[in-house]
């Protein structure tokens, strides 16, 4: 089948990212991984013996900086509902991380150790329509913000992906009402004409009642 005019723009772009070609340079799965270092450079997420739970982890990029970061005697849980190539020194799940199956094979992986840290670089697949896609994004925003509410350690910190535009406001006053503080956050990692920003709730309030 025939490339689009756009599809070979794309990949154009992506051979000649200066972050995929440092990717490749320097071992890690996907350039997404310079957003965690950069965020984490200014914000201090990560430290030694820290656990963190990476939603939508594959391939693996931000759970190769986490594991990289906390050490040996931190932990690291990759979830996601497609396989990810393993990964030293990080555990992960392969399912849905709003079933209970997965939560059981989380607590399981946890093993009585408290969650630090939840990380959420998830995307759906692009559709191009706008609405569409923004409803999308939120929608898995959404769900990682109810994980996190509902087994974050108080204290905690949460870090999600999201785009601005429809129902992004509503979505920063829903994490004020769980986090201490929040911040917004666009590493230089992300493309320019992208609308992606990253949030960054810091000092969990603690469960939510169900």
């Amino acid at each position: 089948m025939k490339r689009s005019k756009t599809s070979k723009q794309w990949m154009m772009e992506h051979v000649n990212d200066v972050y995929v070609q440092r990717a490749r340079s320097e071992g890690y799965r996907s350039r997404a991984a310079y957003k965690l270092l950069e965020i984490d450079a200014r914000d201090k997420l990560l430290r030694p013996g820290m656990v963190v739970v990476d939603l939508g982890a594959t391939p693996g990029g931000w759970s190769q900086v986490a594991q990289s970061k906390v050490g040996n005697r931190g932990l690291v849980v990759a979830l996601d509902l497609l396989e990810m190539d393993p990964l030293r020194g990080v555990t992960f799940l392969q399912g849905d991380f709003c079933t209970e199956n997965a939560v059981q094979m989380l607590e399981q992986a946890l093993s009585g150790r408290q969650i630090d840290l939840v990380l959420s670089d998830m995307s759906p697949n692009i559709s191009g329509i706008s609405m569409s896609d923004q409803a999308r994004v939120m929608d898995l925003a959404e769900r990682a913000l109810d994980f996190s509410s509902q087994h974050l350690k108080p204290g905690g910190s949460f870090l999600v992906k999201v785009f601005q535009g429809s129902g992004f406001q509503e979505y920063f006053r829903l994490m004020r009402g769980r986090f201490r503080s929040q911040v917004t956050r666009k590493p230089a990692a992300s493309r320019d004409r992208s609308k992606e920003l990253y949030l960054l709730g810091k000092g969990h309030l603690g469960r939510l009642e169900t």
